[in-house]
């Protein structure tokens, strides 16, 4: 099957909201350069319906997610505007496609990155952090993934919001800060920034070296969206959602 076919799956997918077989049988075991291919196929068909890329999310930052899906690095997807949704705002639960959430530090760029960047470069290519929360879906029946499968699915992106205060970094504990996810008051899910790759400032030091590799450097103004700090929850239909990030304050939305 062709790598058009392959997307086409992902992306019908999409427009009828029902999840598709897995898509790792068209490839071989580890051909990330072919889902990368896969997922930029879909982006640049969103493109074409005028949607902006506004930024990058970075995935599979837990180690142990690593381990479970047989790799030693994270991946990325991209972010589009026509996915970011107000804080405390509302939404339609079946705008999602087997949601979950999970809560995360997002970072601001204030210029671009051009260069491989050591932690003290990159801290001073960002403008500023914010507390996010990411709803990611697959679709990927069941969720029944491997790393070519979400990958090419864009890193298993839905949707995401992030909050109105910006933070500088020498605010903030970026590795001990702790984090709190709770729906409909209860805590679901909780963690700290070690939890991102150890700080979350190392994911996007992998994603900038990433994107100058493949040609696609950072740029200023994008949002990047650094990884969880805990495990991720499936998010029902009217379910209200609630983080709190140590330094970075607290985010809501809710769905009906």
């Amino acid at each position: 099957m062709q790598l058009e076919e392959i997307a086409n799956l992902l992306h019908n997918a999409t427009i009828t909201n029902k999840p598709c077989q897995p898509i790792r049988s068209f490839l071989a075991e580890k051909d990330l350069t072919a889902a990368y291919k896969i997922q930029t196929i879909n982006i640049e068909k969103a493109k074409a319906e005028e949607k902006k890329e506004i930024g990058k999310k970075i995935g599979l930052t837990n180690k142990k997610v690593q381990e479970q899906l047989g790799v030693d690095q994270p991946d990325f997807g991209i972010l589009l505007d026509s996915m970011q949704i107000e804080p405390d705002g509302v939404i339609m639960h079946s705008k999602f496609l087997q949601p979950k959430v999970e809560a995360e530090i997002a970072f601001v760029l204030k210029e671009d990155i051009t260069t491989p960047p050591t932690i003290e470069s990159l801290k001073q290519a960002i403008d500023y952090a914010l507390i996010a929360i990411e709803i990611v879906g697959s679709r990927i029946k069941d969720w029944d993934i491997k790393i070519t499968d979400t990958i090419a699915d864009n890193a298993s992106s839905s949707h995401f919001v992030v909050g109105k205060k910006p933070i500088e970094l020498d605010k903030v504990d970026l590795e001990n800060c702790k984090m709190q996810l709770y729906i409909n008051d209860q805590l679901v899910s909780d963690g700290s920034g070690a939890s991102c790759l150890g700080n979350p400032l190392n994911a996007v030091q992998w994603l900038a070296t990433k994107m100058i590799e493949i040609g696609n450097p950072l740029k200023k103004g994008e949002i990047i969206l650094s990884g969880a700090l805990g495990p991720m929850v499936v998010l029902q239909k009217g379910d209200v959602v609630k983080a709190h990030i140590e330094g970075l304050g607290e985010l809501a939305f809710r769905t009906i």
